[in-house]
């Protein structure tokens, strides 16, 4: 057993860990990560076809082109580098993460890169693609029956197994540069530069972990910019009503159908008083709309783009109305191909009970008028 010392009045205590060979290892890591940086951080940004007279552009930032497919490869490369940084990540100890899916497939893609184990804790009800991608980047599925038990079951995992738990629940917002570095908000503000609305009106994100929505409404901040930045969320999530009511303990008895989005409680990483607008879309508005984008622009995306687009498209009613001309921005967040068996699936809709034919109306009466329904 080992004992605390005395410690004798002026003696210079002096401890030295520095290691080598962590520390070699941790600088090919973090180039490792930077390089994927430099190869793949721009995506591109899609037009929405909308009547030339109306005076309003829609974008789609589309986020599935990145190399693991996802909005989420942004948010894993930077809690990467984070957690490289601090010193959490070390070799050979596994990195574990609670994740619905995208956020896992990320972090195991760059687990992979960097050469650590990686250990996804997820509910049970995520798309077997998902699980599919995970795994073919070298991660492994652990599930939950109770999507809201993912928390502690990665606390203990990471525990277990002497590894670093990344959380991304509570370090999204802190571990990306909000400032620029080619974030999203400095992408999106870059390639809208020549278009005839270069400073858009507002952008449109959703909220899994509130990272993208903090990084939006910061830089536009720090911009000096008059965008606006406006939340969309799920049914079964807590982010609204816990913006609503200033109440961050707010939870909810089950989990997001959406997958990606929506949580039981308020994260962590989600910043309220930096966002300007909240709307709560039902589930069956968000496939009503992914399925309306398809028919759109011939993109398949995953239900959180369908949620973030109904409310875009609400904006977009609303100023044709009050004759405002500008640019609204969302974002195409994942493809739907990991989702053909959920969003796609007329069978899965009438087992979850979700009708969504009188949303598909109401997109096609703003799509033909620029009317949105009473």
């Amino acid at each position: 057993m080992s004992t605390v010392q005395p410690i004798r009045t002026g003696e210079t205590l002096d401890v030295d860990r520095s290691d080598a060979r962590y520390r070699s290892w941790l600088k090919d890591a973090v180039r490792k990560v930077q390089a994927d940086a430099n190869r793949s951080a721009d995506t591109h940004l899609l037009r929405f076809p909308l009547p030339e007279e109306w005076g309003v552009d829609l974008y789609l930032k589309d986020e599935s082109t990145h190399p693991t497919g996802s909005l989420k490869h942004r948010l894993a490369r930077s809690l990467f580098l984070y957690g490289l940084c601090n010193g959490w990540i070390r070799p050979g100890r596994p990195v574990i993460e609670a994740s619905s899916g995208s956020t896992a497939v990320s972090e195991a893609y760059f687990a992979g890169l960097v050469g650590v184990p990686f250990i996804a804790v997820m509910p049970r009800t995520t798309s077997a693609e998902k699980c599919r991608l995970i795994e073919f980047h070298g991660g492994q599925c652990h599930f939950v029956d109770d999507s809201r038990k993912i928390y502690e079951e990665s606390v203990a995992l990471a525990a277990e197994t002497g590894g670093h738990y990344m959380d991304q629940f509570t370090y999204a917002e802190r571990a990306t540069d909000w400032r620029g570095n080619n974030n999203i908000a400095e992408s999106i503000f870059r390639q809208l530069a020549l278009e005839r609305f270069p400073e858009p009106a507002w952008i449109v994100a959703t909220a899994g972990t509130g990272g993208t929505s903090a990084t939006l409404a910061r830089y536009v901040h720090y911009m000096q910019a008059d965008t606006r930045i406006c939340v969309a969320d799920p049914d079964n999530s807590c982010f609204f009503e816990g913006w609503i009511t200033g109440d961050a303990d707010v939870t909810c008895d089950r989990g997001s159908r959406i997958e990606g989005i929506g949580r039981p409680r308020v994260e962590p990483s989600f910043v309220p008083g930096a966002i300007d607008r909240m709307m709560k879309v039902p589930d069956a508005a968000s496939v009503a709309a992914v399925r309306a984008l398809e028919a759109a622009i011939g993109r398949k995306a995953g239900g959180s783009t369908g949620t973030g687009l109904w409310s875009a498209l609400k904006i977009v009613a609303e100023m044709v109305a009050e004759g405002r001309r500008g640019s609204v921005v969302t974002l195409l967040c994942d493809p739907g191909d990991r989702y053909l068996d959920k969003y796609y699936s007329d069978a899965w809709l009438a087992e979850q009970g979700l009708d969504i034919a009188p949303y598909t109306t109401a997109i096609n009466s703003v799509l033909e008028t620029g009317v949105w329904p009473a």
